[in-house]
């Protein structure tokens, strides 16, 4: 889903695909991205493939992870995003083109709405199959009676280090998925407990105490 360059003084040393489920990164031999300097930890981060979404995640390291110059624990990386480590920097780059939304942020009881659009576009996925248009509309919190269309490959949404989730539009339809979070999202009222759960047209979505309905067609 995207590969990371590695660079000292900008001078690249390797470029590295993210293929698997967690790439770990440290000092030590045994992970996946070595980088054998002391301002790098032994289990210095992690990055989880979720999806179309890959996040970072710091393992308590003695010098930080930073994501454009700002120090992070965990964070969903986005194209074009620069991770430093010590003196190093390793940008991420998404190499499919993929067409992806930023995570729609949910704040219930706060005063600013977010800005949702609407649309009715069709998408056709690569095997020829065209899915119908959908989208979200919510239903409690600030933004009630807005509705967002899932006009994308991959939409997340939730609050991101509270609860996160995504819609996937695939040929048989569009799939629900939790990304982050101690506590699951539900469907109909149902926490969900496997990994995914293909949505039907007027199911109920709740995620990170903001109620959702999905309607498609």
């Amino acid at each position: 889903m995207g590969k990371l360059v590695v660079s000292l003084d900008g001078v690249v040393i390797k470029e590295v695909q993210i293929t698997k489920d967690k790439t770990t990164l440290g000092r030590r031999p045994y992970n996946d991205i070595v980088i054998d300097n002391l301002a790098v930890s032994g289990e210095h981060a992690v990055l989880q493939m979720v999806g179309a979404d890959v996040f970072i995640e710091d393992l308590n390291s003695t010098n930080g992870t930073y994501i454009n110059g700002k120090a992070i624990k965990k964070q969903l990386l986005a194209d074009n995003d620069t991770v430093e480590i010590g003196k190093y920097k390793i940008k991420f780059l998404l190499n499919d083109g993929g067409d992806y939304e930023k995570t729609m942020i949910l704040k219930p009881g706060s005063g600013a709405a977010p800005s949702l659009g609407l649309g009715s576009s069709f998408g056709t996925l690569g095997n020829g199959t065209v899915i119908g248009p959908a989208s979200i509309k919510v239903l409690t919190g600030a933004a009630a009676g807005r509705e967002v269309a899932l006009t994308k490959v991959v939409t997340t949404l939730g609050k991101p280090g509270v609860q996160v989730a995504s819609i996937t539009k695939r040929p048989t339809g569009y799939v629900f998925a939790h990304v982050e979070g101690t506590s699951r999202p539900s469907v109909n009222g149902i926490p969900l407990t496997g990994e995914s759960i293909a949505l039907r047209t007027g199911d109920l979505i709740e995620l990170a105490g903001t109620q959702m309905q999905f309607i498609q067609g």
